[in-house]
């Protein structure tokens, strides 16, 4: 099979597979791109919780994204876990050097089991630098009103948080409805222009980790393969649905999600 683009992702590494650059590498494959990684950090953490957290040096994390770059071109890049002002920095500084122009941040603010994963420092820089250069950002509820100060309790609390955020600089901001208690899922595209809002089945389902990371990953592959924005949403939240629907069941706490659901795989491994 012929790789439809390539996509650049810079993201913290899960050593449980669920969610950070191993559900983003996952994610792109199963869509049928090639992955090229810059990591931000090492993570410990299993399907119960983090356990540990180590950085990566803000200059090792440029010389990833450059050079990575320089040989094999992204279409577009998906942004994930930033933990510190520094490496907001650096990638800021990266970026402006490899002018790619469909970029997509995913805010992650807090893990899964409630481990947080970014300080303050860095969540005042993303609202400042990043989340203007970018051309989507992709919070979930709780990221969304740490990002615009407004406390989100239904669909109207989401478009006037996305309203707040387009003030702030966003140029597009799909806010995410997992956390609201509805009983189908409502996810919000936001901008300038227009709201759009894509429903759901929601699947009563406690393996949902990594579902953030899929998401904003699904969006820019299918980006990087030419689609628009609207339509790269829609089948992204496809894609997490059909990832969430088919359960892996695995481990004791938050499991992840079955990112083979879009292959078939027909050989059997004895």
């Amino acid at each position: 099979m012929l790789l439809k683009s390539k996509v650049l992702i810079i993201a913290g590494s899960d050593s449980s597979g669920g969610a950070g650059i191993q559900a983003d590498i996952k994610t792109v494959t199963s869509l049928g791109s090639y992955a090229m990684t810059a990591i931000t950090a090492v993570t410990a953490q299993n399907t119960t919780g983090v356990k540990s957290i180590i950085p990566i040096l803000p200059k090792e994390i440029s010389n990833q994204i450059e050079y990575s770059a320089k040989d094999i071109r992204p279409q577009a890049i998906k942004i994930g876990m930033l933990h510190s002002k520094q490496v907001i920095l650096a990638v800021n500084k990266s970026l402006n050097k490899i002018k790619i122009k469909k970029i997509i941040l995913d805010p992650v603010m807090i893990a899964k089991g409630g481990a947080k994963l970014i300080n303050t420092a860095a969540i005042s820089f993303i609202k400042n630098k990043l989340m203007k250069k970018v051309l989507l950002i992709t919070p979930n509820i709780p990221e969304a009103e740490i990002l615009s100060g407004k406390k989100i309790r239904s669909p109207n609390d989401m478009i006037n948080a996305g309203k707040r955020l387009i003030k702030l600089g966003a140029k597009n901001v799909l806010i995410k409805g997992g956390h609201l208690k509805s009983k189908i899922m409502i996810d919000i595209l936001i901008n300038k222009k227009s709201v759009t809002e894509f429903r759901s089945k929601k699947y009563n389902s406690k393996n949902t980790h990594g579902t953030g990371c899929t998401l904003s990953s699904a969006i820019t592959t299918h980006l990087s393969c030419g689609k628009d924005l609207i339509k790269s949403c829609e089948l992204g939240i496809k894609y997490v649905n059909d990832a969430i629907k088919i359960n892996t069941n695995l481990g004791k706490g938050n499991g992840p999600i079955n990112h083979l659901n879009s292959i078939i795989i027909n050989k059997k491994f004895k």
